[in-house]
């Protein structure tokens, strides 16, 4: 059977941002993680691949050895229904320090209390107040 899974690219973040992810998200673990050798010189010891788990949601990460002219952008974001009052708002508290609120958190029309960031990494999360 297929399975999608979650790829994250960063350019020497991939740890920070996967240990940060795994604060926010109860049920997280490193699955596995390889690094780079001394031969790779300022990359050595960075994120060659890695498998976290976030709330049992699997996803992957690595540290790109090559300069890129791309990075996250908004029109991919990780969508979460969080199942509490407390949930989104601690999600929403760790998720936007450092970052950027693309929409505040309040009730829209779809939602009792939605909120949508971009993490401190760039990364895109959109969450949600699971309906009663």
């Amino acid at each position: 059977m297929q399975k999608i899974t979650t790829f994250l690219m960063f350019e020497g973040k991939a740890e920070e941002a996967m240990n940060y992810y795994m604060s926010v998200f109860k049920n997280s673990e490193v699955v596995n993680i390889k690094r780079y050798g001394a031969d790779m010189g300022e990359f050595e010891g960075k994120v060659i691949h890695a498998t976290f788990t976030l709330n049992g949601q699997e996803f992957m990460c690595i540290d790109s050895s090559v300069k890129h002219k791309f990075t996250f952008t908004p029109s991919v974001s990780l969508y979460v229904t969080c199942e509490t009052n407390d949930e989104i708002e601690n999600a929403y508290e760790k998720l936007s320090k450092d970052g950027e609120i693309l929409m505040p958190l309040q009730a829209y029309p779809f939602s009792e209390k939605f909120v949508w960031v971009n993490d401190q990494f760039g990364v895109s999360w959109q969450l949600t107040l699971a309906k009663n």
